[in-house]
Order: structure tokens, then C-alpha cells, then sequence
């Protein structure tokens, strides 16, 4: 998994899978949505992202715990 700011086009942009895109959509306005060719989500993007996201140019990363 990547994710990429773009600060000159405000975009932030969640890649969870390197394969080529077939298909976007925009889910909600300034929210699209990347497929593959079967349909598997492949991307997300956040336009305007400075104003949706409270810090977009900063990443947590947690895994939740492994159960027992």
C-alpha cells in the first residue's frame, strides 16, 4: 500500500494495489474510487484533500492486534 499528498493538486491518494485502473468513479463529490478490470478497488483519491483531511501531509500506521 502507498500513499501519496500531491501539495500542487491538494490530492491525496491511497494505492492498494500496483495493477492498471478500468474504471473510476466518484462516490461522493471530491471522493473517487479506482477499479481493476473485475472490479477489486485499486485506489482512492481525495481531491481538495487539505480541506477534508485534517493533516493530509501526515500518516498513522496501526495494525490492530493479532487475536489469541
Amino acid at each position: 500500500m502507498k500513499v501519496i499528498y500531491d501539495r500542487e493538486t491538494d490530492t491525496l491518494t491511497v494505492i492498494f494495489t500496483d495493477v492498471p485502473v478500468a474504471e473510476s468513479d466518484e462516490d461522493k463529490p471530491g471522493v473517487i474510487l479506482d477499479y481493476d478490470a473485475v472490479g477489486n478497488l485499486v485506489s482512492l483519491e481525495i481531491l481538495d484533500a487539505s480541506r477534508r483531511v485534517p493533516f493530509p501531509n501526515r500518516i498513522e500506521y496501526q495494525m490492530a492486534p493479532v487475536p489469541a
